[in-house]
């Protein structure tokens, strides 16, 4: 079964109260949860605290869920909410703006409004352009990666995914500044074309600044370029060639995905005793709020 059927087939079972199914979902993205959260807190009962009320916010917002979207990628963002939350309480409800050196990822911080239920609720016409963006720049990366433009895809990467400028990128890839933006009006011209070809109402996108749904946050929520697992225990185990072996590096390294990096702690420390009884105890307390799912 791929990932995404069993992520699909334990979702239906805690909906009917299957405990063991609940249990079964802690354990499989707990680790990654919590090392996504140990970097971002100054100890480790706070991180555990956090995924704990990652869990339960998961189960409480069940019923909004949308079965289209990542379930790996709705449990980082409500934990990422849970992290805003406990930031803006410790520093007395101000949020200062982030310095340079902060992870990108958080430099993308929610609207005192959303919640995460509220953004899986979205209305259906703005769900279909997510995913009619989300198809279109699939399109793209395969395109790329079909043609090893390794080059071209680190580029577009770093300029939508991570939101770098075009010096940023040049000088992160030593490449000349020129070159950045001709890869990047070759790309947005594709784009446009897939656009026009196949979802006409979708061109909005392209205008970052004033559209609803960005390839920006397409990118991120859809993990576009995001790394399969057994690709991260590969590179573990430095089993990987290239150009795979360079890119998954750069994804790492480079672009700093904060998600990839909690996945790849978690292989690296998945035989960790703690681990188990982290999984216990998230479990017990949320347990009690599996019946409130039916």
């Amino acid at each position: 079964m791929n990932p995404s059927g069993a992520d699909e087939f334990l979702i239906n079972e805690i909906v009917k109260g299957d405990q063991s199914a609940w249990r079964q979902l802690i354990e499989r993205y707990s680790g990654r949860l919590l090392a996504f959260a140990r970097a971002r807190t100054q100890s480790l009962s706070d991180a555990e605290d956090l995924v704990q009320e990652c869990f339960v916010g998961f189960l409480q917002s069940l019923t909004h869920y949308d079965t289209s979207r990542s379930l790996e990628t709705y449990l980082f963002t409500i934990l990422r909410y849970k992290l805003y939350d406990s930031l803006r309480q410790k520093k007395g409800n101000v949020i200062s703006e982030p310095d340079e050196s902060a992870d990108w990822w958080d430099h993308v911080l929610p609207q005192s409004s959303e919640t995460p239920s509220g953004i899986a609720a979205k209305v259906e016409a703005t769900k279909q352009q997510e995913r009619l963006l989300a198809d279109i720049l699939r399109q793209l990366i395969r395109d790329l990666r079909d043609r090893d433009a390794f080059t071209d895809l680190q580029t577009i990467e770093l300029i939508f995914f991570a939101g770098k400028r075009n010096l940023d990128v040049a000088e992160l890839l030593d490449i000349d500044q020129k070159a950045v933006a001709g890869i990047k009006f070759r790309a947005i011209q594709k784009l446009q074309k897939f656009i026009v070809d196949q979802a006409p109402a979708a061109l909005a996108c392209l205008d970052e600044k004033n559209a609803d749904v960005t390839t920006a946050r397409v990118w991120r929520e859809h993990r576009l370029t995001c790394l399969k697992r057994s690709t991260l225990g590969s590179h573990l185990l430095d089993v990987l060639d290239e150009p795979w072996k360079g890119y998954t590096q750069f994804h790492l390294d480079v672009v700093g995905c904060p998600m990839c990096l909690a996945n790849l702690n978690d292989l690296e420390s998945e035989q960790d005793t703690a681990g188990a009884a982290d999984t216990g105890r998230y479990f017990e307390s949320s347990v009690g709020f599996l019946s409130r799912t039916k």
